[in-house]
């Protein structure tokens, strides 16, 4: 059924906007003098399902539509667009938990179809065939979460339907003050209209997402309106830029990718063939520690018999011919590696997830033309999308679903609004300390995959000792797969599993 759900009318309502029939006039006389656009109702969809979730049967309801964040004049200025999966007769203490994706510029498509909703997008479980055209598959998702927790996906402004409304605009939102402010506004709004304020809140953000899920829950847990949050649900973890950014003249780097290097390059074949995974990656993170590291920091000061162990080590673990790791100056950038990696098949490994690999043209450029990892699912989850929206939960908007923002992403402010300070890599980790020392029943889980070309699990491990993160309320898994290691069906389930588990408080710690 479809609903139109008037601000006067909802308990997310906006201070200000009138009942149907006057604010359409109002709206007209506005437009009609060019005052101001007119600033429409916003618009609600319900629709009732079942279905069967870690064998449970759960009957949901749907509420698929905007809310309006207001300016410091009381006025609309963001319409958030989401989707709240809703169990029938769900009491005040069951649990809740806020999920989004991240770029910054991305919906919450990726962990909506991919991970946590009642349907799934189906894509090559291992990574070896592109999506095509369509048509495409989306089946049943017995592994969702909806068995244990209500699941709310959030579209933050310029992505999905979700936009800067009145005197609004996108920039106002495309920074770290205007992200957390409207999304913790949006989530306190929730609670207030579903009665929810004492049940258990969880965040599930993914890449750029667990960066917003540290500064969000550092500004509910030391704002205005305390939200003591129960967990968040780390999803390839991007707290310090400083480890997740391949550039030169960043020696950290260096260190922190080696792992991935290695775990990619077994994969392949071309290196640690016949040496499980497991210890493998064990020596690669030791030599990256306790070698690789004092050799960076000593640069010209390598003795030449020094400077030739570390280029042997580099090649066996990375597969790279050690004349090409000489000419690098043992320093090997990220997209390089994904390029010389199998350079001489034509082909460049992902950057979301390194077990794909992109059949390119340009065989003699120095990084990859794309990200076949990407490239190679995006069409699948943006149709499907799109049709679910149409087909199963009734929406009928007149403007597109917005899957990954280039205006948003490109627009992002990552530093002070004033353009004031020196440059620096974003870091939520310190946000994320403070958030967990102020509620010492927050905890936080952190899933890693081993092909993660963009950020490494070696740097979510060197992140997470550091900053004075309590140890004992963190808890972090590893798979087999990449960024989005839900793409691999076995490391899905194994991820869905522990989901459960962190929830329950009886997941393990699988930090070496």
């Amino acid at each position: 059924m479809r609903k139109l759900v008037m601000a006067c009318l909802v308990a997310m309502s906006v201070a200000g906007l009138a009942c149907a029939q006057e604010s359409g006039d109002e709206a007209a006389v506005e437009a009609a003098s060019g005052t101001e656009k007119p600033i429409p109702d916003p618009v609600m969809f319900e629709t009732t399902h079942s279905g069967t979730f870690n064998g449970k049967r759960i009957s949901y309801r749907v509420e698929a539509g905007e809310t309006y964040i207001t300016n410091e004049e009381d006025e609309p200025a963001a319409s958030l667009f989401t989707i709240s999966y809703i169990k029938e007769d769900a009491g005040a203490d069951r649990p809740v938990a806020f999920v989004f994706n991240g770029g910054p510029g991305s919906a919450s498509v990726w962990l909506h179809l991919g991970l946590l909703g009642p349907k799934r997008a189906v894509v090559a479980s291992n990574a070896d065939a592109d999506d095509g055209a369509a048509p495409y598959r989306m089946v049943d998702n017995p592994l969702s979460l909806l068995d244990v927790t209500d699941l709310v996906f959030i579209d933050p402004v310029g992505t999905g339907f979700s936009r800067a409304i009145g005197k609004g605009e996108g920039k106002d939102y495309w920074n770290e003050d205007g992200d957390k402010g409207s999304i913790g506004e949006f989530i306190r709004l929730w609670l207030n209209t579903h009665g929810r304020w004492n049940a258990p809140k969880y965040l599930i953000g993914e890449s750029f997402g667990t960066t917003r899920a540290d500064y969000i829950a550092e500004d509910l847990t030391t704002g205005d309106v305390n939200i003591a949050l129960n967990g968040l649900l780390l999803i390839s973890q991007a707290l310090d830029y400083e480890g997740s950014t391949s550039v030169h003249d960043n020696v950290y780097s260096y260190i922190t990718y080696l792992p991935s290097m290695a775990a990619a390059a077994q994969y392949h074949g071309r290196a640690g063939q016949g040496v499980p995974q497991a210890e493998f990656l064990a020596e690669a993170r030791a030599f990256a520690r306790d070698e690789y590291a004092p050799a960076l920091l000593k640069g010209a000061g390598l003795s030449a018999a020094e400077h030739d162990r570390i280029r042997d080590r580099l090649a066996y673990f990375t597969g790279l011919d050690p004349v090409y790791i000489e000419r690098s100056d043992l320093r090997i950038l990220m997209p390089r590696f994904q390029k010389e990696l199998l350079r001489d098949q034509g082909l460049a490994i992902g950057r979301l997830d390194g077990r794909y690999a992109g059949d390119e043209a340009d065989d003699v450029a120095e990084r990859p033309e794309g990200d076949a990892a990407s490239y190679f699912v995006s069409s699948a989850y943006s149709a499907l999308m799109n049709q679910y929206l149409i087909d199963e939960l009734k929406v009928e908007m007149d403007r597109p679903y917005i899957t990954s923002s280039r205006e948003a992403g490109e627009g992002w402010r990552f530093g002070p609004e004033d353009g004031s300070g020196e440059p620096s890599y974003v870091n939520s980790a310190r946000q994320l300390t403070t958030a967990m020392r102020r509620n010492g029943a927050l905890e936080v889980w952190v899933a890693n995959g081993y092909y993660d070309m963009i950020t490494p699990f070696f740097d979510a491990e060197i992140t997470f000792a550091r900053y004075g993160i309590p140890q004992d309320r963190v808890t972090m898994s590893y798979y087999p797969a990449g960024h989005m290691m839900y793409l691999h069906e076995p490391s899905l389930e194994a991820v869905a599993g522990d989901m459960r588990a962190f929830l329950r408080g009886d997941l393990e710690d699988a930090r070496p």
